[in-house]
């Protein structure tokens, strides 16, 4: 009976299929005439304005009053997330980008990054480290760079100012290497002039030693 009132025969579409969104194909609306975009997770739909079933999704009218249209929802009302335009299901594991993998939970998602964060220190056989993006691979790399390269570097620098932004990272001081009296703390930052990082030190005393005993005067 709805597809008596709605659909008309034959079928009349537009010379030009629409331009859908990312993530919403072209489908056939409710009568099977003319192409559409599907309507997405938590979209309006109706008879007409079909949903994306290749995602699992189907027009539920449980909420909606007497006459108006559904919403776009999965079948057995479980949650998923949506991502660039893509719809995931509750639980399903997926890689938005080659440098971290998501699950989707409870309609929004977790990711951890697949790329080491690690910190390479200036050693005697590397002593400039530099971290790189290597044509073909995902994750940046750590290089050593020669140190007539650095040189060379630096003394084109003529202003203090880098050309390019510098994000600020440093570890916090170390504790004290005395427990009395003068001693030194590091840390290490990328405060400096060329944005390098480096192993820093400065003094630090917790407290005074204590005087030694005086020597006693040996009794002749």
């Amino acid at each position: 009976q709805v597809c008596a009132q709605l659909c008309r025969r034959p079928c009349y579409c537009p010379w030009v299929p629409p331009r859908c969104p990312r993530g919403s194909p072209l489908v056939l609306d409710g009568c099977g005439c003319c192409k559409i975009c599907a309507r997405r997770l938590g979209e309006p739909c109706d008879f007409l304005h079909v949903c994306d079933q290749s995602q699992g999704l189907v027009c539920d009218y449980s909420s909606a009053s007497a006459g108006t249209g559904g919403t776009c929802n999965f079948e057995d009302d479980e949650e998923g997330c949506e991502v660039n335009g893509r719809v995931y299901r509750d639980g399903e594991v997926f890689q938005p980008s080659c440098k971290m993998r998501c699950q989707c939970l409870d309609g929004g998602f977790n990711c951890i990054p697949l790329c080491q964060e690690d910190v390479r220190l200036p050693t005697p056989d590397c002593p400039f480290p530099r971290r790189v993006e290597i044509p073909g691979k995902c994750c940046p790399e750590w290089i050593c760079e020669a140190q007539d390269q650095h040189l060379l570097r630096d003394a084109r620098a003529v202003s203090p100012l880098l050309p390019f932004p510098c994000q600020e990272w440093g570890t916090e001081w170390s504790a004290c290497s005395a427990t009395c009296g003068v001693g030194f703390a590091t840390r290490v930052t990328n405060q400096n002039r060329y944005c390098r990082l480096e192993t820093q030190r400065r003094l630090c005393m917790v407290r005074a030693c204590p005087a030694p005993p005086a020597a006693f005067a040996a009794v002749s």
